[in-house]
């Protein structure tokens, strides 16, 4: 089998149909199989999913699951169950646009066996029309690796194809995590490069049943914090100074996030982990000498602005010792704060 189309559904009566017309629609000089994983769907997307079994005989592969998975355990077992010698992945809520989609990834694939992964723009559609649709990623590099992957998750999932079997069975710590296609992604660049097809082919539609689109900051950071953790323990040390700075970053803008909206209990947690990030930060030439492996020559340390020592400190103090005093020693906090006015400490 040349292609394996992976697609996760629940509850996409609204949409499936489309998104099943967009992988059949498709115009290849290849086999192509369609792998679906329902997830116990309360609407009627699996009696669709059904009736097109039934019309387009030996085309699609169902896994019905008879008790439902989640959205992470369900995309690695539907991943899983893919014999392509490519994959792509479509969610049951959003659809291809171009009939030439897969052949024109899978001719990318074939001439440039550098590659690991290749994906091209989306167009991001909102159903209830509240906003005007726009790009998803326009205008991206050529080529990049899994050092620009760390930075940001340019790739829509309804864009991407990839080479099958690069890292074995889905690894179930993933399934831990609420951040599964950058990860897929992830582990797929430690293979190989990315490439980008400058042409728009999906939509991601977004809408009210969507599991990521739906959330809130506080959601995406957690869950962003989470997996950068986890790539920590387990991509080994050779990105684990690069993660860490990563990591700094992001606990310190969250941190400051927290602390603007008043929530300084989440403020102090994130401050302290940012802190605790530059401590190990600053002990890596104990730790590794003074090597130059390609993660400490890396231009990623260019792109990931850094943390002054003075501003987690500030930061641990305010957030810290200063309502400490404020609450048990009112006089001297009012000390402190005057001094900290004169000398612009930012107190």
């Amino acid at each position: 089998m040349k292609v394996s189309v992976a697609m996760v559904t629940y509850n996409h009566e609204k949409f499936i149909a489309k998104a099943l017309d967009s992988v059949l629609m498709q115009r290849t000089n290849f086999d192509y199989e369609i792998v679906i994983g329902e997830d116990c769907s309360t609407d009627n997307t699996r009696a669709i999913l059904l009736d097109y079994q039934k019309k387009y005989p030996g085309k699609f592969r169902l896994l019905l699951h008879e008790k439902n998975l989640g959205m992470h355990r369900n995309g690695a077992q539907t991943l899983d169950a893919c014999t392509g010698e490519y994959i792509a992945m479509l969610d049951g809520d959003d659809y291809w646009t171009s009939p030439e989609k897969l052949q024109k990834q899978v001719d990318f694939l074939d001439s440039h066996p550098a590659c690991a992964v290749c994906y091209h723009d989306a167009l991001i559609v909102y159903e209830d029309g509240s906003r005007e649709p726009t790009s998803y990623r326009p205008g991206q590099k050529a080529f990049s690796t899994i050092e620009d992957l760390f930075l940001d998750n340019y790739i829509p999932t309804c864009a991407v194809m990839f080479r099958g079997g690069l890292f074995g069975k889905v690894p179930e710590w993933i399934g831990t995590l609420k951040m599964g296609d950058w990860l897929i992604h992830i582990l797929n660049a430690l293979h190989g490069n990315i490439g980008y097809l400058d042409e728009t082919m999906a939509v991601y539609v977004v809408h009210p049943g969507g599991i990521w689109s739906t959330k809130n900051w506080q959601a995406h950071e957690e869950a962003m914090i989470a997996m950068f953790e986890a790539l920590v323990a387990h991509l080994g040390p050779h990105y684990t100074r690069i993660i860490r700075r990563i990591l700094r970053r992001r606990h310190f803008l969250v941190s400051a996030r927290y602390e603007n909206e008043g929530d300084l209990a989440r403020a102090r947690t994130h401050a302290a982990q940012a802190l605790k990030e530059h401590l190990l930060i600053m002990s890596e030439p104990l730790r590794y000498g003074n090597r130059g492996d390609a993660s400490s020559v890396s231009p990623i340390f260019r792109n990931v602005k850094p943390v002054r020592t003075g501003d987690l400190l500030k930061g641990m103090v305010r957030l810290s010792a200063i309502p400490f005093l404020k609450e048990y020693t009112p006089p001297l906090y009012r000390l402190l704060r005057a001094i900290g006015r004169r000398l612009n400490t930012g107190f």
